[in-house]
């Protein structure tokens, strides 16, 4: 991962430099002062992945910055600061940024965040990647052939904001997606719509694959469940956490697993309440509400 630095305070950038080098989290492409000639070009001439930049500067403040620069900037942003204001830190939030970082800076907490950063870009690309094979294995249609285009895109994203894109029940949440939307919006029992999707993919027995689908769900959205804890425990205030997690979970559940996180003990799926029917019912909503 190559990473700019751009922070008025020296001390800080060595700081960073030092952790990212002692725990091999990337390459520091460059360690600047303020972010005057900070654009989308530099950016780009140094294949930046993660940018790590100051909230208050001299000049141009991060969040300047970052709006200068966020259109077009694919990569993560990290910035750091010693405001504690909720009303700040959302700011922060809205205008592009991707984590947030109090001062004093904690070294355990700059490698969590990095490696956490990091693993959400490689599962990006992953998916990019994988999605541009198969299109180009697809013959395309025009919306009015594939009525399905626009829910299975819809669910994309929503599995991509959750890191399950590619886990073992994507296929299967996009299948269900697509058999309700063509059902008008009608959401069966779990039971019926599993074993109605199987016999809709041509399943020799559509009672034992609704079966396996059941258990490739419940490990998708553990894993979801998993993601969203972990996205808390980083950063309470990240909006993206406080919008998902009473979305698409029990909210005391999430609260529970980010206690486990925090005292570093491995969550298991007996430790977590599944609630399977309000996570399919969220993602159909959420979807056919971003029509």
């Amino acid at each position: 991962m190559n990473i700019m630095l751009i922070d008025d305070d020296a001390a800080v950038r060595m700081m960073l430099q030092d952790i990212i080098e002692d725990y091999n989290l990337g390459d520091v492409t460059d360690s600047l002062g303020d972010a005057t000639e900070l654009t989308n070009e530099l950016l780009a001439e140094r294949q930046t992945d993660i940018l790590i930049i100051d909230m208050l500067m001299p000049g141009i403040d991060g969040i300047q910055a970052v709006n200068r620069i966020k259109e077009n900037f694919a990569g993560k942003i990290i910035m750091l600061s010693q405001v504690e204001s909720k009303d700040l830190v959302g700011k922060a939030y809205e205008h592009g940024i991707d984590y947030y970082i109090m001062k004093p800076l904690n070294r355990n907490e700059i490698v969590s965040v990095l490696k956490n950063v990091s693993e959400h870009l490689r599962l990006e690309s992953f998916a990019q990647n994988l999605q541009n094979s198969l299109l180009s294995l697809t013959p395309q249609a025009t919306p009015s052939q594939n009525p399905q285009k626009t829910i299975r895109s819809r669910t994309e994203s929503q599995l991509k904001e959750l890191g399950i894109l590619t886990a073992p029940g994507a296929q299967d949440l996009l299948n269900i997606m697509a058999y309700i939307e063509r059902s008008g919006g009608q959401i069966p029992a779990l039971k019926g719509l599993f074993t109605a999707v199987a016999e809709q993919n041509g399943a020799d027995d559509p009672a034992r694959e609704a079966k396996a689908m059941e258990q490739r769900l419940r490990r998708t959205i553990f894993q979801g469940h998993i993601n969203v804890a972990s996205m808390g425990v980083l950063d309470y205030t990240n909006p993206k956490f406080e919008d998902y997690a009473p979305l698409y979970f029990d909210y005391n559940d999430i609260r529970n697993t980010m206690r486990l996180l925090e005292n570093e003990e491995k969550p298991t799926t007996s430790q977590v309440h599944i609630n399977m029917k309000k996570f399919i019912h969220a993602i159909y909503d959420t979807a056919h509400r971003e029509k």
